[in-house]
């Protein structure tokens, strides 16, 4: 049976997506960056290189959208290129989490994977997660690249990495915001791999 909604039930709808322009805004004044990192990326991986990417709670999960993008397919057919969400080996996770503690169960992974010329992609709200500064320490002593998106600048994730994506707007529009921002990198990743592929 249907459920009415309530006026107050609307006016949070309206807000919540009223809210979703700043963040919007944020991403366009981005673009040639994220352009960039998609044709950036294509090249590296095309070539052999790989992109690790990290995050917590619902970063995280995103992240694993992001890598399941690269390694299945975004919207066409191309080949599989490597890409790792960090979170996702739970054994790794937790024996590094009881060892050396909560902070370090992205940089030793990182440590242990990274190559130089590979990418370390990093997403947070708040830009502030100790783990994640310590993946990007842990990245850049690799001479990997490192890329954030994160929420409002100045934040110490963004003063630590290569390059950042810092999208101005309350905690829930910045990840809806760097989903937004996933999309379109997978976007520009693909028509870059088209390119390339066809001048190899």
């Amino acid at each position: 049976m249907p459920v009415a909604h309530t006026p107050q039930g609307v006016d949070v709808v309206l807000e919540h997506l009223f809210q979703v322009g700043p963040a919007v805004a944020s991403l366009r004044r981005e673009s040639s960056r994220l352009a960039e990192w998609g044709e950036d990326l294509a090249r590296r991986l095309i070539v052999g290189h790989r992109i690790l990417a990290a995050g917590n709670g619902g970063s995280a999960a995103e992240v694993q959208h992001f890598t399941a993008e690269l390694l299945g397919r975004y919207s066409g057919e191309r080949p599989p290129f490597s890409a790792i969400a960090l979170h996702g080996d739970s054994s790794a996770m937790t024996a590094i989490g009881n060892d050396y503690g909560y902070d370090s169960v992205f940089a030793r992974q990182v440590t242990g994977h990274i190559r130089r010329g590979d990418v370390l992609l990093l997403l947070t709200t708040s830009g502030r997660s100790p783990n994640l500064l310590a993946a990007a320490r842990a990245a850049r002593e690799a001479g990997a690249t490192t890329w954030a998106l994160t929420g409002p600048a100045p934040n110490p994730l963004a003063d630590v990495v290569d390059e950042a994506i810092c999208v101005n707007a309350p905690a829930p529009n910045v990840q809806e915001a760097h989903l937004i921002a996933l999309h379109a990198l997978c976007g520009c990743f693909d028509a870059a791999v088209e390119r390339l592929v066809g001048q190899l």
